[in-house]
């Protein structure tokens, strides 16, 4: 088998196709869930602690030259390095929403995939040699 045949083998078979549709359907969400977090959960997370905003909350690990301002990319772009810790709380917000969402996605489909319990099955017919037996039994009996 030439190589160009094995890879058109393996790119149309149908577990490669779902994880292309899977990948970029997940970058897609995770983009809606980018801006769910960004533009409507952080502004009023933010809004309740005071007005601030968290993607601009960072430590300076340098002393912070004269005339520059306390904004996160003012203080980059002098150079002073710095901890972004407020990026990563909006990230991991981003994560946790995201992870909740899969979990019940995942769930919902676990829940649709049980199957119902099988119907009792019929008892199999009895052979026919015990079912003479039964005969002769019963005939003596009488």
């Amino acid at each position: 088998m030439s190589f160009a045949t094995e890879f058109k083998e393996f790119a149309v078979k149908g577990n490669a196709m779902d994880l292309a549709v899977g990948v970029i359907i997940g970058a897609a969400f995770g983009k809606i869930v980018d801006s769910i977090v960004k533009d409507l959960i952080m502004p009023v997370v933010g809004a309740v602690f005071g007005g601030f905003d968290f993607s601009n909350l960072y430590i300076a690990l340098d002393t912070v030259p004269e005339g520059v301002a306390e904004t996160l990319d003012a203080v980059r772009e002098a150079g002073v390095p710095v901890l972004a810790y407020g990026n990563f709380v909006t990230i991991l917000i981003n994560f946790i929403i995201l992870a909740f969402i899969v979990f019940m996605l995942v769930r919902q489909i676990n829940r649709l995939k049980k199957e119902t319990p099988p119907a009792p099955a019929e008892p199999a017919p009895t052979p026919e040699d015990v079912v003479l037996l039964r005969e002769i039994r019963d005939s003596l009996k009488k």
